[in-house]
């Protein structure tokens, strides 16, 4: 279910309904809940001025109809895209597999450079989130792992 969520500024397309909304924010799922919405003239032109390959219009004339074709926009709209996790999460994850990481898998994973990923192994994980990162030598090389805790 998508759910498109009008404010002043702009349309946020959901895959998910808001916990909880802004003053002035409408969140609509269906035909029906956009015109219940009862969004201004002015507010319903900026919306389909703002939505990509319509043509622009400058006043609303059939109320019923612009909210026909503006639902038929945004269903046209592109599914959103997941949030992807930071690359600092992903570190995370590689260093508490198993098998751990090595410094060329987490360059492979992040794209970073050989001494950055040794800086966030000491001073963001080790430093200000307090894991325990700890190395041996395998026949990988050295392999990092984030250590569990004992408790």
């Amino acid at each position: 279910m998508r759910v498109y969520i009008i404010n002043s500024d702009d349309l946020i397309v959901s895959c998910k309904a808001p916990v909880e909304l802004r003053e002035n924010d409408v969140a609509v799922a269906s035909l029906e809940e956009l015109r219940a919405a009862r969004l201004g003239g002015k507010r319903l032109l900026a919306l389909w001025n703002g939505l990509p390959d319509v043509e622009k219009l400058t006043k609303v004339g059939n109320r019923e109809a612009l909210l026909d074709r503006l639902w038929s926009a945004l269903e046209a709209l592109p599914d959103p895209q997941p949030a992807r996790a930071s690359k600092q999460a992903e570190v995370i994850a590689l260093l508490r597999r198993s098998e751990g990481a090595t410094v060329g898998e987490v360059m492979a994973a992040t794209g970073w450079q050989p001494h950055t990923v040794r800086g966030v192994f000491s001073g963001a994980l080790k430093k200000k989130l307090g894991l325990a990162v700890v190395a041996a030598k395998e026949e990988r090389g050295r392999v990092y792992r984030i250590a569990q805790a004992i408790a």
